[in-house]
């Protein structure tokens, strides 16, 4: 069975690896801060918690999955029996390249090396653990265990061996998948970006409030999540990071919306900090 070892325990890396362990693949979470680890550990319990309670996986299968799953702060000892490493840190180059150093000079020579940017080029990212023939982007959505898709998205000297093997792993984890070249922003993140942006000008303009935009957006365009719901889930933050990056890469029609950068220099940053375009509260509904 293949081992895999996801960098990251943010809301993304903990959705990858429960996916990954209920999948049945022993599965290893990698932070740096302990506190991470701790909060990633107890939301996975919980997912399982919650998939046991609505009929989705038996006691039973939660409880083989939980022995496979194991958190810990040392990469690099992990890496050197991983023969999947995801890397699912925040879109910042310099931390990415940190990570894929770490990994290029621990993991064995078979490891297959896989980002899990939205945005970003995997050929750049590749350069960075020195193996590019074996390093991928593949990119899951949140929340992983319920969104179908992964996007992968091949590098300039990605090798045709790497796409197979991640398409087989992404099947594996009950997962769609989409192959595609690299380019800026991808499929997906380009389409989602341009929505979301163009929201926070309507509310901006004062077009609508957040809920009649929205809900516009669900009822009027059957998209599941309304663009601030959505932008609450992933992190405004988040968001605003991708933003500017294709702003850089693909020109005006992606500069980041003026209110967006005013919330996030608020601390504004969605569901994780308590309070994003809406408020939370502890037990995470909305508070209008």
């Amino acid at each position: 069975m293949n081992e895999i070892v996801v960098v990251g325990s943010g809301v993304m890396g903990r959705g990858i690896a429960y996916v990954a362990a209920a999948s049945g693949f022993p599965t290893s979470v990698v932070d740096v801060s302990a506190d991470a680890l701790k909060s990633a550990e107890e939301a996975i319990h919980q997912f399982f918690r919650k998939g046991v309670a609505r009929g989705k996986v038996s006691e039973e299968e939660a409880t083989v999955a939980l022995r496979k799953l194991a958190f810990t702060q040392d990469l690099e000892a992990v890496a050197r029996s991983a023969d999947l490493i995801i890397e699912a840190v925040p879109e910042r180059a310099k931390l990415k390249q940190q990570v894929f150093e770490i990994v290029g000079r621990s993991a064995k020579a078979s490891c297959i090396f896989a980002t899990n940017t939205s945005t970003m080029s995997p050929t750049e990212i590749a350069s960075f653990g020195g193996r590019p023939e074996r390093t991928i982007a593949m990119h899951f959505f949140n929340p992983v265990h319920k969104m179908p898709l992964v996007e992968i998205v091949r590098g300039l000297e990605t090798s045709d061996e790497t796409v197979k093997y991640i398409e087989s792993i992404a099947r594996s984890m009950g997962k769609e998948t989409v192959t595609i070249k690299e380019f800026p922003g991808f499929v997906t993140s380009r389409m989602s970006a341009l929505v979301g942006n163009e929201a926070f000008y309507m509310l901006q303009e004062g077009l609508g409030t957040a809920e009649e935009i929205d809900k516009a957006i669900k009822l009027g365009l059957n998209y599941p999540m309304g663009p601030f719901e959505l932008a609450d889930l992933v992190g405004l933050d988040a968001r605003l990071n991708n933003l500017r990056y294709l702003h850089e890469k693909l020109g005006e029609k992606y500069r980041p919306a003026p209110l967006l950068e005013q919330y996030v220099k608020a601390g504004r940053l969605g569901r994780k900090s308590g309070k994003g375009v809406y408020e939370y509260t502890n037990e995470g509904a909305v508070s209008k």
